[in-house]
């Protein structure tokens, strides 16, 4: 039963009610000294307990025997807790009357609101804060584990690589070396939160999973919690621990550890490893007051289903300490706002995983970055490719366009998309960035998709079919005017041009609200993008920018720009993953390799606009703006969520005014403009002005802290000053112009005005020869090519690798593919190189001058084969036999890929299937015949099918 709370009383007895009702929550039952009953349950808290120095606010028994202390303070000491820790050691050491050596291990000192813990058993005891007071039985358990804590377990963990073994031998790459061992370091620390931050691509969730295997196996049997923003993320990462097999154990981690996909409203007993969406496990928190929806549905989403989120309270079923460590997917976006709660109610180490941190992450994470593993790093390192960016820049895209007086001018609504035809009165001009949104241009879309396929041969030479594609579209109604252009610029049916959208089914209707095509599983339409020939493009606006794993992904098509820096590297992201030419070729028969790299394809300025850090103003999206408007108007708001949130819709609204709604918002608000009222909202919501000015009104010093009811006087004086423009017409007239639903459709011709290369190949070019003409004495390789060309021959695959790495280090966005491609444009030749390696001796020749235009490698050793061989014929008494061409043919090949033949290489694969070194002699040495021994005939080989 819940006590009731008398405000009037003295703040440490309202601290003292608050406190039992928390202890009854957690399973303990208060009683007196004079009341005591052992028998009453396992945990019982008996209020003033005596002891030598004073009494005990709460002594707390568990089964008998007394394990804790609780130390209550007024609310007014929150902020200082840290102060009373000295008062409680001295109670928890001292002796209890009418108890005989009792050691008390935990500690609490607790405001009702603010509750710090501390277990004395801990290798350094160090005093945390905590949601809520543990249950008996989590008291009992850590009593029984003595000084063998969890936090002793952590600091005591073998070393993973001891004996400082490549990370190669250990089955990891390098950076997951480095956070694993870096990452167990953290722990031992006991620092309570970690980030892990690797590239995309780098293996994110394999480093966590080995983290994982580690814990449990050296900690026992714990709870570890594997959090995700979305399903798709907790179904990839549960196919990830389904096949992992941690290092000497054969069993997959599944067969170790229970682990389980959480889709029930409740927890099933016995699961070590949870995966769960953050906000299933908001639902679980909240229990039966609040329904599940649907997992698949995004976060914003979510959010907008629900009303004025309700604080976070304990729920018996699942309190604070059920997980010991709790590992927060893509935590970039998921923790802040609504979520947030949720992370600060358990009890347990926090790590995240993220390519994109913000400050926002850092801060969160205590700056505790146990890895840092970048793009550009994981590129050099080939764990990523690279990209490309190619403009395509249109008149409409750039300038926007103009309706003409007394013009017919077609009408759409935009969810039913049913038409009508209206005059326009006056000229009208619109911006590009009303494209898409108020205003629709079939032109604009359709010359941007023509022009993209019209240069797919430029894009990707030598390609039969369209790479696999994601375009970007602004929003639904955009995507669905794109998939229709698409497929008719193309030529192509349904299953060539597909929307994936986290709703269930996204059916596409016609003018008249009619389905004309019935929406498919996201899931379904998703594999097959990733794993089958169809779809080849794919229209998204948000929902495979984050975690989605495309590894066939070759090509982005930017139809939507984003502000934000955070937002877009993780939509870059999806073109990232690597894969092997096999891998490629199931999906894209003719790629002639593996995946090099992935084009930008920007035709809305993506890549050049301003990118800011992501930042959350409007935390209350889920109030519509008329009631937010009217709360503040009539003085019932004034909190900072409120204000904020109506100053970020207010910012919003601003940008879609046109010149003569701007006047008529003027006239409300007595020539005050509304990007003024914006500014002066967010100013009456300063927090340093708010606490300076109620410092000031108290007397005390800023490092003091001024009481609750003046600084919420005072913010409310600055609110009431900030908002004196603002009335209910103004509110109900901006409300009417954002629910303008309707989009204009402009029949104007658009033209292309640029489609290119984003660098300039020129450029590009030089910067790459310089490169090499400034390392020429220091590399072995480009010393062979430039001071010692008759020593060619001794050209090795090794120095070859050598070269390369230095490449890749120093210069990470000179992809050699990038570089090949802009040399090919430049010499007007139509030829892929067929690997990375033949590609640098291919580049190399092109600039210290052996050859005119860049030229495959294969194609000059086969050319050189061709010449050497009819020389000799012609020369030779007899023409070289059919053994003696294989044996020469396999000698070219082998080439072709490793740049030079010794002795030793007839003993590897395809010669010693053919008698090897000793075969490879016999059938030689008649060549090698005049004076010339087979050694010399290597290096006539390796000199002149190279040249």
């Amino acid at each position: 039963m819940t006590r009731p709370i008398f405000y009037n009383q003295h703040p440490e007895q309202q601290a003292r009610d608050i406190i039992d009702q928390k202890l009854e929550q957690a399973g303990w039952m208060i009683q007196t000294v004079n009341s005591y009953n052992p028998n009453a349950g396992l945990g019982v808290a008996v209020r003033e307990y005596p002891t030598a120095t004073g009494p005990v606010d709460y002594l707390l028994f568990v089964d008998r025997e007394p394990v804790a202390m609780i130390e209550a303070k007024p609310e007014n000491f929150g902020h200082k807790l840290n102060t009373v820790e000295e008062q409680s050691a001295r109670y928890a050491d001292s002796e209890l009357k009418n108890i005989s050596q009792a050691e008390i291990a935990f500690l609490y000192e607790s405001t009702g609101v603010v509750t710090h813990f501390t277990n004395r058993n801990d290798p350094a005891p160090r005093a945390r804060e905590v949601f809520h007071f543990h249950r008996p039985e989590t008291l009992q358990k850590w009593a029984n584990e003595g000084k063998n804590t969890l936090r002793a377990k952590l600091k005591a963990m073998p070393a993973l690589n001891p004996n400082r073994l490549p990370a190669s031998e250990l089955g990891l790459r390098d950076c997951q070396l480095t956070a694993i061992e870096n990452m167990q370091a953290s722990l031992a620390k006991d620092l309570p939160r970690a980030l892990i931050q690797m590239a995309t691509g780098a293996g994110k969730t394999y480093t966590a999973i080995s983290i994982m295997h580690r814990l449990l196996k050296y900690t026992g049997k714990r709870r570890i919690l594997f959090l995700v923003d979305t399903v798709n993320l907790g179904e990839q990462a549960e196919q990830e621990m389904l096949v992992f097999t941690p290092p000497g154990d054969n069993r997959k981690f599944t067969e170790l550890y229970n682990t389980q996909v959480i889709k029930s409203p409740h927890i099933p007993k016995g699961v070590e490893v949870c995966i769960c969406t953050i906000q299933r496990l908001y639902s679980l928190l909240k229990g039966k007051e609040l329904d599940i929806p649907d997992d698949s549905i995004g976060l914003e989403e979510w959010e907008n289903r629900l009303k004025e989120p309700l604080p976070v309270a304990y729920q018996p079923d699942l309190p604070p300490e059920f997980f010991d460590f709790i590992f927060i997917d893509e935590c970039h976006r998921s923790i802040y706002n609504l979520w947030r709660q949720v992370l600060d109610y358990f009890d347990a180490y926090l790590i995240g995983l993220t390519a994109t941190p913000d400050n926002r992450t850092f801060g969160f994470f205590n700056q505790n970055v146990v890895s840092e593993y970048s793009h550009e790093q994981a590129v050099a390192d080939g764990v990523n490719v690279g990209n490309e960016v190619y403009l395509i820049n249109t008149k409409i895209s750039e300038k926007g366009g103009k309706f003409k007086a007394e013009e017919l001018v077609e009408h759409r609504e935009r969810t039913t998309r049913r038409k009508r035809w209206q005059q326009q009165d006056t000229d009208e001009t619109y911006t590009a960035k009303q494209l898409d949104r108020d205003i629709v241009n079939p032109s604009q879309i359709r010359t941007i998709i023509r022009t993209f396929r019209d240069h797919l041969p430029v894009i990707f030479p030598n390609r039969q079919e369209v790479p696999k594609t994601l375009i970007f579209a602004k929003n639904d109604s955009h995507a669905d005017d794109i998939i229709k252009m698409v497929r008719e610029e193309f030529g192509q049916g349904n299953e060539f041009c597909k929307k994936i959208t986290y709703k269930a089914k996204d059916d596409i209707v016609d003018e008249h609200g009619e389905i004309i095509e019935e929406g498919e599983e996201p899931k379904a339409v998703l594999a097959n993008f990733r794993n089958s020939y169809h779809p080849r493009i794919a229209v998204t606006v948000d929902m495979i920018a984050t975690g989605t794993d495309v590894r066939p992904l070759e090509c982005l098509l930017f139809m939507r720009d984003v502000k934000s820096r955070n937002y877009f590297e993780q939509m870059k992201g999806r073109g990232t993953r690597t894969l092997d030419k096999d891998g490629l070729q199931k999906v894209s028969p003719s790629a002639r390799t593996a995946k090099t790299h992935y084009v930008i394809v920007d035709a809305i300025g993506v890549t050049k606009s301003l990118k800011t850090a992501s930042q959350q103003l409007d935390t209350k999206r889920s109030v519509s703006f008329s009631d937010l408007g009217k709360a503040v108007v009539f003085g019932g708001a004034f909190d900072s969520d409120s204000i904020s949130s109506l100053a970020a819709r207010l910012v919003r609204l601003n940008k879609q005014l046109d010149s003569e709604q701007q006047q008529h918002i003027a006239q409300i608000t007595g020539g005050i403009p509304l990007s003024q009222l914006v500014k002066d909202l967010f100013h009456a919501i300063n927090a340093d002005e708010i606490h300076q000015a109620a410092c000031e009104q108290e007397g005390i010093s800023l490092d003091e802290t001024p009481s609750e009811p003046t600084v919420l006087q005072i913010q409310k004086q600055r609110v009431k000053a900030a908002t004196r423009a603002l009335s209910m017409e103004l509110i109900t007239t901006l409300d009417e112009i954002r629910k303008q639903n309707e989009q204009k459709i402009d029949h104007e011709i658009d033209e292309i005005t640029h489609a290119g290369w984003a660098d300039n190949d020129e450029a590009l070019t030089q910067s790459f020869a310089q490169w090499i003409d400034e390392h020429k004495d220091q590399i072995t390789a480009l010393q062979i090519f430039y001071n010692q060309p008759y020593q060619r021959q001794a050209l090795s695959l090794a120095m070859i690798k050598e070269l390369a790495t230095a490449i890749k280090k120093a210069k990470p966005k000179l992809a050699l593919s990038h570089i090949w491609q802009a040399y090919a444009r430049l010499d007007k030749v139509n030829e892929q190189a067929e690997s990375e390696l033949t590609a640098l001796v291919s580049l190399i020749r092109r600039v210290a001058g052996i050859d005119n235009t860049i030229t495959p490698f294969a194609k000059t050793v086969r050319k050189n084969f061709q010449k050497w061989t009819f020389e000799h014929n012609a020369r030779a008494d007899k023409p070289l036999s059919e053994e003696q061409m294989h044996w020469l043919a396999m000698i070219r090949e082998h080439l072709i890929t490793s740049f030079a033949i010794e002795e030793n290489d007839f003993e590897l694969t395809p010669f010693n299937q053919h008698g090897g070194l000793g075969q490879a002699y016999d059938v030689l040495s008649a060549i090698a015949a005049n004076d010339r021994d087979f050694d010399t005939l290597l290096d006539e080989i390796n000199r002149q099918w190279t040249a």
